[in-house]
């Protein structure tokens, strides 16, 4: 189950507890537990970082009214993410909800999570984080910063590639350059298949890709249709190359807020609103592909023997040197695999 409800911190449950999840309307006696929780999205139903939370907001006043309160603050409001993941390991803010490469500044093992093709969709994700591969990576994260993963859950979509000309297979990305996140999982994932990464801020990609400072870029769908990235790009070639997955980490200060009676309640909202949000990002993902196509997208889909060779690539050299140099991360990488189903 998401969340892997037997974790340490959060299996500590007493009779009282069990009796409180047999009826939740139970008003609870404690003082309400307020908790600051950041996003670097906007509060906006096509963000995936608000639609989880809503579900969590939901789940929380149907199970324990008003013992637990949510102080929602999207839009980097409480600062910049790498500020951000600072503060959640000292307390002062309580959870975050953000792509997994935020973390990867804390725990570089974590960066395994955006190596191209480790993952075939947001099912093969949800299967291999909510097993081992999870549990493993959640584990050296407690260790390595006092912080839990609460649950891993999806974007709305996986990131394909955006470009003014057409580009339709391995021979048509070379020596197209690419604005990609600056992190060496990016750079090298591109570099690998021909194109040339060209790290930029993303508040800079539309002028960018409108000057001719880039060809392209990699996103999701939805980012592009959010963004109006459409309006300086026409062709998508659908490489599906990362299905990065979204991560909420909460504090262990803020973990010992939450009584221990409250806490069964908590991770059970925290594993219905995955489960809920999941289905959503799969829906909102398809609706902005369709929403982009009527606005004059082309999408053109990888073909699958080009996808094979790529992946066999990326394992042999991509995948292989983060394993030697992240040896914990070695059996993770036979995990995912055999998660893929």
């Amino acid at each position: 189950m998401t969340a892997n409800l037997t974790r340490r911190r959060f299996v500590q449950s007493t009779s009282a507890a069990a009796a409180t999840l047999a009826a939740p309307a139970l008003s609870w006696a404690q003082s309400p537990v307020a908790l600051r929780f950041s996003s670097s999205m906007t509060a906006d139903d096509n963000a995936a970082h608000y639609v989880w939370y809503q579900r969590l907001q939901a789940n929380l006043k149907a199970s324990v009214g008003d013992a637990i309160r949510l102080d929602y603050f999207p839009n980097n409001q409480l600062g910049k993410e790498s500020d951000v993941v600072q503060q959640v390991k000292v307390g002062s803010i309580d959870m975050m909800v953000t792509g997994s490469s935020i973390w990867a500044t804390v725990l570089p093992e974590l960066g395994m999570l955006d190596l191209g093709y480790l993952f075939d969709s947001y099912a093969h994700v949800a299967r291999a984080m909510d097993g081992k591969a999870g549990a493993a990576l959640d584990d050296m994260l407690q260790k390595r910063a006092g912080c839990t993963v609460l649950t891993w859950t999806s974007h709305f979509g996986p990131r394909s590639v955006y470009t003014k000309n057409q580009v339709k297979s391995l021979a048509d990305v070379k020596g197209v350059k690419l604005r990609v996140l600056p992190t060496p999982a990016f750079i090298e994932t591109f570099k690998i298949m021909g194109a040339i990464p060209t790290p930029i801020p993303f508040g800079e990609l539309y002028m960018a890709a409108q000057t001719g400072v880039v060809d392209g870029f990699e996103h999701d769908a939805a980012t592009v249709l959010a963004s109006k990235l459409n309006e300086v790009t026409k062709s998508c070639w659908m490489t599906e190359h990362l299905f990065s997955p979204m991560v909420v980490v909460i504090s262990r200060r803020s973990q010992d807020k939450i009584p221990a009676s409250l806490r069964p309640a908590f991770m059970k909202a925290v594993a219905e609103s995955t489960a809920q949000q999941r289905g959503l990002a799969g829906e909102k993902g398809a609706a902005a592909i369709e929403e982009l196509k009527k606005k004059g997208m082309t999408f053109f889909p990888m073909a699958p023997a080009e996808r094979a060779a790529v992946r066999k690539e990326m394992e042999a050299k991509l995948w292989a040197d983060f394993a030697k140099q992240y040896p914990s991360t070695a059996p993770l990488f036979a995990d995912i695999a055999a998660a893929r189903g």
